[in-house]
């Protein structure tokens, strides 16, 4: 990137081609002539990007009639890029040198006081390189990603690794004043849009230097396209111009003071690489069907030496039995012969000697040529015999092969009926034991009707043995008829008595009854008093309603001026969080409600106010509810409300509630009450976290959800209910309220993971624990990662704290470094705020065998 004032050579230095003389070349064309040296046209490609940022819109340089180019971001990556661009792919140096001479042509230029053809417009050379690494890089690369000996497939198909690169080269246009330009009209306008965008570039580059945790990198086109150049992952090189013009003093001073400034920015450079899936997939297909046609060739050349085969074996049986038979025709002459010449000698002894001797030699001379012809077709025979052996060998192979596929067929084939048949065998076990159940519950039936059918018998026994006991019977009845009249006639004598002793009961009965009359008035007028006091206390309850809802006016009265407060809850209406940096008059305003509030709570009584939670009037019960968590918000009260049974209270509102304003309030006094330990073993051991969690679960409004999540945070600051908060789903509700987006509840949702990765880094560095974070099990890492850089300063410092706490157990080290943790550690060390935290960072990298053995990878050091 060149930066100086308009004039001082930014283009010379830069886009100079150098047709006429080489050693003029600028940086472009040195830079282009660089890659294309080091790169493969067979394997590796460049392409290239002209633009330009006129009067903040982007023009194509190379495809002049797209000039409005919108730039879009990547909301995963953060990676710009630009659609719809025009991307030419350089092969030779002289097509690049085009492509720059009809980029140039249509870049916007003016004649000023300080320079005949003045820049009006910042031109963006954008190069992209994607070169293939070669073996021998790959090795070395292996170093530095373990992954890449662990992603290799068989040899000869090695995963092709892609490098890409991006090369951008920034000529600015040059800063300028008006009253030394001479700029007016539209060349006015361009000035303004380019020291506009300038300027916005100084920002960045200022807050840049000083750590600032915001960066204005939206302010301008110019620095959204420019955003990996600094302070990214980019390696950056400014180049200053400056004019030697002592009236041009102050606009040198300020360039050098620019370039001072960017010096102090520090990029983290990291290489994009990428495995070249598709050229493998390319390759593999061309394999595949190079295999399948070679696999196609050999199984019709095994057909065609099959057919062969078979009619080599049809020859030779026939050459086989043509020998046979022309054997057997040889022997019958040979026998003929043989007898014939036998008998012509046997018959010729008679005969002349000389004759005979001679007709001997002819026969023997014909019986020698018949035996060599023997002999022959024998040794023929032989050679048939042999060929015929040969081929019925190959026939049995071939037949062993075919009976080989065939037992493999019938043995998947019997393995398949085998399983059919355990499927049936299943089936019917399953039908048998239904029918063994249907026939024990036919036996029961039959058990139970053979039981009543013995009843039966025995009742019919019992029948006959009354009949015959019927005249005893009589005689028993007869007698006791005797004894009734006799009974009869005591009992007269007794109602005789017995009315008498009525007669005296009744005298006594009208003077119990005189005394009944007394006592009746006595309890009408003691319900009459009763009455009063009803009343009495209605009229309180109304008074005490009046109050309630004053307190709550004077609430609302003051929320919008209040600020969160990290720990404490004060409900008065809808906001709950109080900071103790107020205005003085808010102060009093607040320190009056709490004097209100300790008067009704003195006046009234706790236990009334409690009361008011089970109230049927809607109205009531929040207002009610509001001044408890109010008063929870002291700790003086937290004890006195848990004693009356104010939290069983307001754990119960939450459960039973569907009002969303109540189980909001009710979620910041559980809150309050959770700064207390004894408080916090309470509300686990009455399932308080799982209520909580059923509500984050259901809420939607962000001040219920910020309510609860600083209820858990609370929680996770206790190491004895770390292993229930996580077992009860704390830990998943947590993460779960990350959907709300909303700043505070973000900032509660980190207190609460930096509370319990505090007591977990206690707890490793008691000896109390050796596993893994819960908090990595429950998947909170990669939100802790996403945010460790937020914008939100109370998310940002307890995401860092909480971070830091996770990278002092080794057991951590490995996830978190899988994770990308090890540079926002850096990040931490060298850039936050605090400089505890910063500290922390600082010892934990130090202190961590696997951080310093990857740190030593990328040839970093931390000590």
């Amino acid at each position: 990137m060149a930066y100086g004032q308009t004039g001082t050579g930014k283009t010379f230095t830069l886009g100079r081609l150098g047709e006429e003389d080489t050693a003029d070349r600028g940086i472009m064309v040195r830079a282009m002539e660089d890659i294309l040296a080091d790169i493969s046209s067979e394997q590796d490609a460049v392409t290239v990007s002209y633009l330009q940022l006129y009067m903040e819109t982007v023009q194509d340089l190379l495809a002049p009639e797209k000039d409005n180019i919108p730039i879009v971001e990547d909301p995963k990556t953060g990676d710009v890029s630009l659609p719809g661009v025009t991307l030419y792919e350089v092969r030779d140096q002289r097509s690049f040198v085009e492509l720059l001479q009809i980029g140039e042509a249509n870049r916007f230029a003016a004649n000023t006081k300080l320079n005949t053809e003045s820049s009006r417009s910042h031109a963006i050379l954008l190069v992209n390189v994607r070169k293939t690494v070669r073996p021998k890089q790959e090795r070395e690369l292996a170093a530095l990603n373990e992954n890449v000996t662990n992603l290799q497939l068989s040899k000869g198909h090695r995963i092709p690794t892609i490098r890409r690169s991006k090369l951008i080269i920034v000529d600015l246009a040059g800063s300028e004043r008006v009253d030394k330009s001479g700029s007016e009209g539209h060349t006015l306008e361009e000035a303004k849009f380019i020291n506009l965008s300038l300027t916005a570039l100084g920002k960045c580059i200022n807050a840049l230097a000083e750590n600032s945790p915001h960066v204005p990198i939206r302010d301008s086109k110019l620095t959204r396209l420019l955003r990996d150049s600094f302070g990214g992952t980019a390696r950056t090189s400014l180049i200053v111009t400056i004019g030697p013009s002592p009236q041009h003093r102050g606009e040198t001073t300020s360039t050098i003071l620019f370039g001072q400034r960017a010096m102090r920015v520090e990029n983290m450079m990291k290489l994009r690489e990428e495995f070249d899936y598709k050229s493998l997939c390319r390759k593999l297909e061309t394999d595949l069907d190079r295999l399948v046609a070679e696999n196609e060739r050999q199984n019709q050349a095994v057909l065609d030496a099959e057919e062969e085969m078979e009619q080599k074996i049809q020859e030779a049986q026939q050459s086989v039995t043509e020998a046979e038979k022309k054997l057997a025709t040889t022997l019958e002459l040979f026998c003929g012969e043989f007898w014939k010449c036998f008998s012509m000698l046997f018959s010729s002894l008679s005969k002349n000697n000389g004759a005979e001797h001679e007709q001997h030699l002819e026969m023997a001379a014909e019986r020698f040529r018949f035996q060599k012809e023997h002999a022959e077709t024998l040794h023929k025979l032989e050679q048939e015999r042999a060929l015929r052996e040969k081929l019925e060998k190959e026939l049995k192979d071939n037949a062993q092969n075919l009976h080989a596929q065939k037992e493999k067929q019938m043995q998947s084939e019997k393995a398949k009926h085998q399983k059919e048949l355990e499927d049936f065998k299943q089936r019917h076990q399953q039908e048998l034991i239904d029918l063994t159940k249907r026939l024990e519950v036919e036996h029961s039936q039959r058990d139970s009707l053979e039981r009543k059918l013995v009843e039966v018998e025995h009742l019919v026994k019992q029948k006959g043995k009354i009949e015959l006991g019927g005249q005893e019977q009589i005689m028993f009845l007869t007698n006791q008829c005797k004894e009734l009249s006799r009974l009869k006639e005591k009992a007269e004598k007794e109602l005789q008595e017995f009315r008498s002793k009525t007669t005296l009961a009744t005298k006594k009965l009208k003077e119990e009854n005189a005394s009944l009359s007394k006592e009746n008035k006595t309890l009408q007028h003691d319900l009459e008093e009763s009455l009063k006091q009803k009343k009495a206390l209605e009229h309180e309850v109304k008074n005490v309603k009046q109050q309630l809802f004053k307190l709550n006016f004077e609430a609302d009265e003051t929320r919008k001026s209040r600020d969160k407060e990290p720990t404490r809850t004060l409900i008065g209406s809808d906001s709950p969080l109080l900071n103790s940096h107020k205005p003085m008059n808010m102060r009093d305003s607040l320190n009056g409600q709490r004097a209100s509030i300790a008067k009704l709570f003195e006046e009234v009584g706790l236990q009334k106010i409690l009361s008011l939670l089970d109230s049927e009037d809607m109205g009531v019960r929040v207002h009610a509810v509001k001044v408890v968590a109010n008063l929870a918000a002291e700790e003086a009260n937290q004890e006195k409300i848990v004693e009356a049974g104010g939290m069983d209270s307001l754990l119960s509102l939450l459960q039973t509630s569907e009002d969303e304003t109540i189980q909001r309030v009710a979620a910041g006094a559980i809150a309050n009450l959770a700064m207390n330990e004894t408080n916090q073993e309470l509300i686990m051991a009455q399932g308080g976290i799982r209520l909580l969690a059923r509500t984050a679960n259901q809420a939607e409004d962000p001040q219920t959800l910020r309510m609860v999540a600083g209820a858990i945070a609370n929680l996770c600051g206790n190491d004895k209910l770390q292993g229930r908060l996580r077992e009860e789903g704390g830990i998943k509700a947590l993460l779960g309220m990350v959907r709300s987006r909303h700043p505070d509840v973000l900032a509660q949702i980190a207190r609460g993971l930096a509370n319990f990765a505090k007591c977990e880094s206690r707890g490793v560095t008691e000896g109390c624990r050796k596993e893994r974070s819960l908090l990595i099990d429950d998947g909170a890492l990669p939100w802790i990662i996403s945010n460790a850089n937020s914008e939100s300063s109370p998310v940002r410092r307890h995401i860092e704290l909480a971070l830091c706490h996770l990278a002092q157990h080794e057991v951590n080290a490995k996830d978190l470094v899988a994770a990308g943790a090890l540079w926002e550690l850096l990040r931490i060390s060298e850039e936050c705020s605090r400089e505890d935290i910063r500290n922390l960072a600082k010892r934990t990298l130090t202190a961590s065998p696997t951080f310093q053995s990857e740190l030593r990878k990328v040839h970093l050091g931390h000590g």
